[in-house]
């Protein structure tokens, strides 16, 4: 009998570091576990809490160290204040999306984690999420807060409506909104003592004026004392987050204006590139429409972006302020406008095996430059530019949600381009659009007919 002798197995050697003066941080909501490499097969992991001391031991530890580059990974904000604290210390940091991490097989203890990031970023193997500059992070910040208001603000106009209903008072079935000038006087008048139906029925302005005997008829309820407490919470409450946003537009447009674009200006024949024939109104803030900047929001973004952002069709004052926020001006970040659609996760998928297609689905994302952009797309159903043509023709072939994302793909495009170039968008009109699609219609079945050894001939 042949004596069969075990074949030595050889571990397999690992990737030579190529940076290996860096480091990779677990983060979690009370601990952060940081692992540095001492030399080229050793690793040390040490264990530091989220207090601010302790934070700046770590810091002292790394810089002890001879580290000179961190990879963090983290979900929720508790990755912020370390990384606001070693990009002040002169660290590079990288913050890595979970996603490329998800693949390490059996590795799920904070220690080996920050251990496999850390050989995964010292072998060049991990990339760093998108974070704007310190101005745009500030602007990012004020932006948010101020949407959060406006929410916070939509939970007391419900609650107004409940309390109106609870007296019968149907006045949400003869006004559109209750915010309104005239809804907001009748609700003032009813909370300063007034019940005559008549008489608060009297306050309505313009074209509620027509419907004065119905919303008369609208205005006799019950007015019971707990009701008009909830009423004159809600509405004491409406009016204070209101002010908190008048408050948080004001750091806005600080911020603004001490905001210096790096963008050289375009040539001078751009310089006033403005269609004519589509011009765009800006808002204004009133007491009835509250939605809208106090100050002109438009010309503040477009001192900083060089190009004019709301010249795109779908994208007003708001919208553009919340791009401006998320992405900045430098987009330098991306490649290519393939690699920005990418980021905002408007490009379709490429899930192929076998030569099949398997999905394109565009990947799941909460990027809210890309929300932004879907809210610019879905108002353009009725549009008669280039954009809304092509919006209406995916949404009759493919349904509205799809046509959506191909429209905010198509802005995304044009985004990219604009804030590259320095150049306004030039609207060409349904009708040119429309046009050139025939045209490429007719050139596929030309192409077609002629494989298929036929000839096209138009219809005379």
């Amino acid at each position: 009998m042949r004596k069969t002798t075990k074949s030595s197995k050889r571990k397999p050697e690992k990737l030579p570091p190529l940076d290996p003066k860096c480091a990779g941080i677990d983060i979690g909501a009370s601990e952060l576990f940081v692992c540095i490499a001492k030399n080229s097969s050793q690793q040390e992991v040490r264990t530091f809490s989220t207090f601010t001391a302790d934070l700046r031991s770590m810091i002292e530890w790394l810089k002890a160290s001879g580290v000179e580059s961190v990879a963090m990974e983290s979900t929720g904000v508790y990755w912020i204040v370390p990384y606001e604290m070693l990009e002040e210390a002169g660290f590079e940091v990288l913050l890595v999306n979970a996603r490329f991490l998800k693949t390490a097989p059996a590795r799920k203890t904070d220690v080996q984690d920050c251990q496999w990031i850390q050989q995964l970023y010292s072998c060049g193997f991990l990339e760093g999420s998108f974070r704007p500059s310190a101005d745009i992070v500030e602007l990012r910040a004020y932006v948010r807060q101020r949407s959060r208001l406006f929410e916070l603000s939509g939970v007391q106009v419900q609650l107004m409506h409940k309390a109106l209903i609870q007296m019968n008072i149907q006045l949400n079935h003869v006004i559109s909104d209750i915010t309104g000038v005239t809804g907001l006087n009748i609700i003032r008048s009813i909370l300063q003592g007034k019940r005559n139906p008549r008489a608060l029925a009297d306050l309505s302005v313009g074209a509620c004026r027509k419907n004065i005997d119905l919303i008369t008829k609208a205005l006799e309820g019950n007015f019971r004392k707990e009701h008009l407490f909830a009423l004159e919470q809600a509405y004491e409450a409406y009016e204070f987050f209101h002010q908190q946003v008048h408050r948080c537009e004001k750091s806005i447009e600080q911020i603004l204006l001490s905001i210096q674009t790096e963008v050289q200006r375009p040539p001078s024949k751009s310089e006033n590139n403005i269609d004519p024939a589509h011009p765009k109104k800006c808002a204004k803030k009133t007491a009835s429409n509250r939605s809208p900047y106090y100050f002109d929001a438009p010309s503040a973004i477009k001192k900083i972006t060089v190009a004019d952002l709301t010249t795109i069709p779908g994208i007003d004052a708001n919208i553009a302020m919340k791009i401006l926020s998320e992405i900045g001006t430098d987009m330098s970040q991306w490649p290519n406008v393939k690699a920005f659609a990418s980021w905002l996760g408007l490009s379709p998928g490429n899930k192929v095996s076998g030569g099949k297609i398997l999905s394109s689905k565009t990947k799941p994302s909460d990027n809210k430059a890309a929300q932004a952009l879907r809210m610019a797309a879905a108002s353009l159903y009725r549009s008669k530019t280039a954009i809304g043509a092509f919006f209406r023709r995916i949404r009759g072939r493919l349904g509205a949600p799809k046509a959506i994302t191909a429209a905010a793909h198509k802005l995304a495009r044009i985004l990219y381009r604009m804030l590259t170039d320095g150049i306004n968008y030039w609207e060409v009109g349904e009708n040119y659009y429309e046009q050139q699609y025939q045209e490429r219609v007719v050139a596929n079945l030309t192409k077609k007919a002629k494989d298929l050894g036929f000839i096209l001939v138009p219809v005379q």
